[in-house]
C-alpha cells in the first residue's frame, strides 16, 4: 500500500522489449531496496527485480500493466514518479493508494493560478461514478483532491511543492496520466 506522497522522480534509463514482455530500468536515489519489493512507479505498483542501491532498479511489466497504463509508450529519458510502499509504522500523509491503475486520462488544460496550478484531466466514463468533488484521486501516483468535477473531466489544484517534486511540471496538454480512484468508493458501491 502507498500514500500517494511521491518521494522522488526517476529517469527511465533503459526499455527492453522481449518475447516475454517489457522491462524498465529506472534511475533511483533509494539506498534501501530489496528484490521483490513493491514500488509505485507513476501510480502503478511494480516489483523490483534487480537494483543498484542509490542508482537504479528494474521492473517487469505484465500484460495487464501494459494494457492499463501508458507504459507501452514509455521511452528512455522519460521521468516517472516514485514512492516506496508505506511501512506499517510510518506516517499516513496522503490517502489509501493501492498502485492499481484504473484508467489512463489525458491532460486537457494547465492553468497558472497565482503561485499554484490548476490541472484539468479527462475523465473516462468507466470510472466517473467514483470521482466526486473534494474526494481523493491519484494521478500518476500523486494523492490529490478533486477541486472541480464536470461530466467528462475533473480538475485538481497543484501547490508549488507538488509541482516541483513530481512529474507534473513536465506535463503538457495532450499528455497521458494514470488514474486510480479512491478504493473506499469502490467498496461502498460493492456493498450497496
Amino acid at each position: 500500500m502507498f500514500t500517494g506522497i511521491v518521494e522522488a522522480t526517476g529517469e527511465v534509463r533503459a526499455v527492453e522489449d522481449t518475447a516475454d514482455g517489457r522491462r524498465l530500468r529506472i534511475g533511483s536515489p533509494f539506498e534501501e531496496l530489496s528484490h521483490g519489493q513493491s514500488i509505485s512507479v507513476s501510480g502503478a505498483c511494480l516489483t523490483v527485480e534487480e537494483f543498484e542501491p542509490g542508482e537504479w532498479f528494474s521492473v517487469f511489466l505484465a500484460e495487464e500493466t501494459i494494457d492499463r497504463t501508458f507504459f507501452d509508450e514509455i521511452a528512455e529519458g522519460d521521468e516517472l514518479n516514485l514512492e516506496r510502499a508505506m511501512p506499517a509504522d510510518g506516517r499516513f500523509d496522503g490517502h489509501i493508494v493501492q498502485g492499481h491503475v484504473d484508467a489512463t486520462a489525458t491532460v486537457e488544460e494547465i492553468e497558472r493560478v497565482g503561485e499554484d496550478w490548476r490541472f484539468t484531466f479527462s475523465l473516462p466514463a468507466d470510472i466517473e461514478r467514483y470521482v466526486v468533488e473534494k474526494g481523493s484521486i491519484t494521478v500518476d501516483g500523486i494523492s490529490l483532491t478533486v477541486a472541480d468535477r464536470r461530466e467528462d473531466s475533473f480538475s485538481v489544484a497543484i501547490i508549488p511543492t507538488t509541482y516541483d517534486v513530481t512529474t507534473l511540471s513536465e506535463k503538457s496538454p495532450g499528455d497521458a496520466a494514470h488514474l486510480e480512484v479512491d478504493v473506499v468508493a469502490k467498496y461502498v458501491e460493492r456493498m450497496v
